[in-house]
């Protein structure tokens, strides 16, 4: 494993930090994870990159325990182990649930925990208008486009406001314009989270995380790490980020398959 460093990282603040120590896990007889062990520190996003396949999106099922797969070896969030009730997690689908509207939908989260306020209900509409979905408020998710349901979804999870946040692509389904524009919301609203999100862009990587990690092809390792200064989102046309772009295209390149 090798480190490209920018800049050193501040302390960490609130946010707890996850910290992966020995990790292992098959399936079927062919390992995925061997003794995988990291940390993805607290209070800022790190992102995850890697070839298809690699586990990217298992890890962070594994972290919010949302999967049955059996692991050897700990995941932690700081001194609680995972899935504690202090994680949001957006999953590649969008998950809406079809008999509410989109307003009702961004507000789930409080409305399970019977917690909705007029507050809370203004937060939303705020959050819909910018996200550009003020007139869809009413709408149902069969109704919206799959660009509108995942934006509906960031939002719904950028409403909890938990201090661990898990984002498995949230930026796909979008056009380059409302991709950048919901990149600006999510890393100035997460900005005291830790954040823990996984792409396939490079480019994206470099303009929202703080640091990189670089997964290899099975059994997956932590391959490289890239440090960034400064506070995301990050100017894509700086020349720096250019040339760290080349350098994680290069590695994925060299991890994927033909």
């Amino acid at each position: 494993m090798r480190e490209n460093r920018l800049a050193r990282h501040a302390e960490s603040g609130e946010a707890p930090s996850i910290n992966f120590n020995n990790v292992s896990l098959s399936l079927g007889d062919k390992p995925l994870f061997d003794s995988l062990s990291m940390t993805i520190d607290g209070g800022r996003c790190t992102c995850i990159l890697g070839p298809s396949g690699c586990g990217k999106s298992t890890l962070l099922r594994m972290i919010s325990h949302t999967t049955t797969l059996v692991y050897q070896g700990t995941i932690r969030i700081e001194s609680q182990t995972a899935g504690d009730g202090k994680i949001a997690w957006m999953s590649q689908n969008d998950l809406l649930l079809p008999w509410l509207s989109l307003l009702d939908n961004v507000l789930l989260g409080v409305k399970l925990r019977n917690a909705e306020s007029s507050s809370h209900r203004a937060k939303a509409r705020a959050l819909l208008k910018e996200a550009g979905l003020a007139e869809y408020e009413d709408a149902l998710p069969a109704t919206l486009s799959g660009g509108m349901r995942q934006r509906g979804a960031l939002l719904r999870t950028l409403m909890e406001e938990r201090p661990v946040l898990l984002m498995d692509e949230p930026f796909s389904a979008l056009d380059a314009l409302a991709r950048m524009k919901l990149q600006n919301l999510s890393a100035r609203l997460t900005r005291k989270s830790t954040v823990l999100l996984v792409t396939h862009d490079p480019m994206e990587a470099l303009r929202m995380g703080h640091k990189v990690l670089v997964l290899s092809n099975r059994p997956t390792q932590v391959k490289s790490i890239v440090s960034l200064a400064g506070t995301p989102p990050r100017n894509v046309d700086d020349p720096e980020i250019q040339a760290y772009f080349s350098v994680l295209l290069g590695q994925l390149m060299d991890e994927s398959p033909v």
